[in-house]
């Protein structure tokens, strides 16, 4: 592999700031903030929006779905049911 071709892989802590959670582990992403990290060392850190910590997929609090079925929910809404409309008549 030719040098100079590849970005530089070092490591970087990533930081969610709305979770409170900080995680160290190896990238390619920059940031001109560095961070004191829990081994003395100080490494480069980068902000980011949502994490494992704070994602409502990974903590559990994501909205749960209506389990009614969407005939239920067509008859529940638009009055349907089974029920003959009164369109057949008999002579």
């Amino acid at each position: 592999m030719q040098q100079d071709k590849q970005p530089a892989y070092h490591p970087v802590v990533f930081r969610d700031r709305a979770a409170g959670y900080a995680f160290l582990t190896r990238s390619t992403a920059t940031s001109e903030q560095t961070i004191e990290w829990d081994d003395g060392e100080t490494y480069p850190v980068v902000d980011v929006e949502i994490s494992s910590e704070s994602h409502p997929f990974y903590t559990g609090k994501a909205r749960t779905v209506d389990t009614e079925g969407r005939v239920a929910q067509f008859e529940r809404r638009y009055g349907g049911g089974g029920q003959d409309s009164g369109g057949s008549t008999t002579a």
